[in-house]
């Protein structure tokens, strides 16, 4: 692990509560999709986000990071960015990352801005021309909130193994996609989840709820993965 200073090559919102960050590190550093960055606010003030960008991208380092006036945590950080058009990182953090180790069909759930971890394992997957068969499961309030939605759906036209599900709450007419909660989502379309090696990023509530789940519908404990995953109960 590093501690690298990077130039804000690009801070732009999505919409009006995600915020689209590109960094240049001074240094280039090594990391597997799936994994995390902590930014270094002071000595005792370092907060995560997740890679968005995959390591097959080249140098430059995204993130998606969630953040609005009633969110101050990260919009700290956002306002830290624009003031400074710097910031420092420590990097690479986590130990959810991409498992190249078998050949299970992979299954991505993720909710709200979750959806930057499993971006990094997706493009990754596609770069690495991965033969496994990839379904991801992307969950928000409303449609409006899969700030790329269309970049998802368009991978998933050109690649053949790649599955896209966007789920909402509350979902608009003529709607195709999945209804209510996420969790919910994947265990009405899929019935058994012994097979699959599984990859879950959103808030650690949500984590828990989908980990309790997907025990109950066969998932193997051991053939999941998530950031959230040692802090829970």
């Amino acid at each position: 692990m590093s501690e690298i200073n990077c130039q804000v090559v690009k801070l732009e919102p999505f919409n009006d509560s995600v915020f689209h960050v590109v960094l240049r590190p001074e240094q280039p550093f090594s990391f597997e999709a799936g994994q995390y960055l902590m930014v270094k606010m002071s000595d005792d003030d370092k907060r995560p986000f997740s890679i968005a960008s995959a390591p097959s991208d080249g140098e430059l380092i995204e993130l998606h990071i969630g953040a609005s006036e009633l969110q101050s945590y990260p919009m700290q950080v956002i306002d830290r960015m624009k003031e400074n058009g710097e910031i420092t990182i420590l990097a690479p953090h986590g130990e959810a990352q991409l498992d190249n180790s078998n050949e299970r069909p992979i299954l991505l759930v993720a909710g709200g801005t979750g959806f930057s971890y499993v971006r990094s394992i997706v493009r990754e997957l596609m770069a690495t021309e991965d033969k496994r068969d990839v379904t991801v499961y992307w969950g928000c309030q409303a449609v409006e909130h899969m700030y790329l939605f269309d970049e998802m759906q368009a991978l998933a036209d050109v690649h053949d193994k790649i599955t896209f599900i966007p789920v909402v709450e509350n979902t608009p007419e003529n709607w195709n996609g999945g209804e209510g909660q996420v969790h919910k989502a994947v265990m009405k379309d899929i019935s058994d989840l012994s097979a699959y090696e599984i990859y879950a990023a959103g808030r650690f509530e949500m984590v828990g709820v989908v980990r309790d789940a997907f025990l109950t519908q066969g998932m193997n404990i051991e053939n999941m993965h998530g950031d959230a995953l040692p802090y829970l109960k």
